[in-house]
């Protein structure tokens, strides 16, 4: 086909699928209730759950109409599993880790200890199993869930002192979810989940003494550097992965395929273009924060990573043995991240280094 001829029926198709949005009015638009774990208008990860809410209007051309709320605007932060769960609303925001305690197989779907990045957990999701499995999962509670943003790999967090060795991490008192903050608790920290609204009040305080959170251009909002001014880079915990649009499975199944198809297009669209913001971002705010405030960045040391590993390999024994379907979930990540992360360090991650050294980027 000549490329003009190719272009003109991607033309066509594109005014074919606007022309088939129905005709609505306010009468009978679909109503979606959305309930966030992020406060509104926070950067990065608040301002990405109203962007996909408002998207999902834009594109079904009115046909669903999203009512937004903010956590504590209708119910608290990590009231919104049971809020969808429930009916009372018909999707949240989240990161699915923050589940755990109903089930440990929710953490493979936000990050795990030494898990997957970001792009090779939208392999597996998408194209190795992951998203039966989530659907599987989510389903044992009356959800469908889909993937709606992802930051890419977190800062190992902030602490109030320096990490020498495993021995620093003591008695720590630490504000970090999911298997990542089961890890820390194996290493004899003490170890708490917070939202996101609450985290500075606590570390200004002393309630908590070390958080982790995303990446310098969500953390920059934070001012957590006006309680602890050393910023530790490439965290064991939160490698990448994805966040959740966890919607009641009712509703999800009472959806026309119309209205499923642009629900899923928009989660995807933003679920790509989260990380993609933070990557573009994440470089110009450490540096105002090492310019501006003083903070001092640092790597964890190899004793530190190989506590870490050893601490990990624990929590996945016992995730296993929590239940078949954890097994399950457990061995087809690590199996998953097995395949497709030899690819990846063979090629991009050779690369990268290699571009790196050559070009002098740090």
């Amino acid at each position: 086909m000549e490329r003009r001829n190719f272009l003109k029926s991607a033309a066509l198709g594109v005014t074919g699928a606007a022309l088939a949005a129905p005709m609505v009015n306010a009468q009978n638009a679909t109503t979606l209730t959305i309930v966030s774990t992020w406060p509104r208008d926070f950067p990065g990860l608040g301002l990405s759950a109203q962007r996909l809410a408002q998207r999902i209007v834009e594109v079904s051309n009115g046909a669903i109409q999203t009512e937004y709320f903010a956590a504590g605007e209708r119910v608290g932060a990590f009231d919104v599993f049971d809020e969808v769960a429930s009916g009372n609303s018909q999707a949240y925001v989240a990161a699915d880790y923050y589940w755990i305690g109903k089930h440990p197989g929710f953490a493979y779907f936000t990050s795990v200890p030494f898990g997957m990045t970001t792009p090779e957990w939208n392999s597996w999701i998408k194209f190795k199993g992951g998203q039966d499995l989530w659907d599987k999962l989510s389903g044992d509670f009356g959800l469908k869930a889909l993937a709606c943003g992802a930051t890419g790999a977190q800062a190992g967090g902030w602490f109030n002192k320096e990490i020498i060795s495993p021995d620093d991490l003591q008695g720590l008192k630490m504000r970090i979810p999911g298997l990542g903050g089961t890890v820390m608790s194996k290493l004899g920290v003490s170890t708490v989940s917070l939202p996101g609204g609450q985290i500075y009040e606590n570390l200004v305080s002393g309630a908590v003494e070390a958080t982790e959170w995303v990446g310098p251009y969500n953390d920059y909002f934070m001012k957590f550097y006006e309680a602890a001014k050393f910023y530790y880079t490439a965290g064991m915990h939160e490698p990448g992965g994805g966040l959740a649009f966890g919607m009641n499975a009712s509703w999800w199944g009472s959806l026309s395929k119309y209205e499923q198809d642009v629900i899923t297009a928009c989660c995807y669209e933003e679920h790509a273009a989260q990380p993609e913001e933070a990557g573009a971002l994440n470089g110009e705010y450490l540096a105002r924060l090492v310019n501006d405030h003083g903070v001092e960045v640092r790597a964890f040391n190899e004793d530190v990573w190989d506590a870490f590993g050893d601490a990990a390999e624990e929590v996945f024994e016992e995730t296993r043995d929590h239940s078949a379907l954890a097994a399950e979930i457990n061995d087809a990540f690590q199996a998953g991240l097995k395949e497709i992360g030899a690819w990846r360090a063979a090629a991009e991650i050779e690369f990268s280094n290699q571009r790196n050294r050559i070009l002098g980027i740090a």
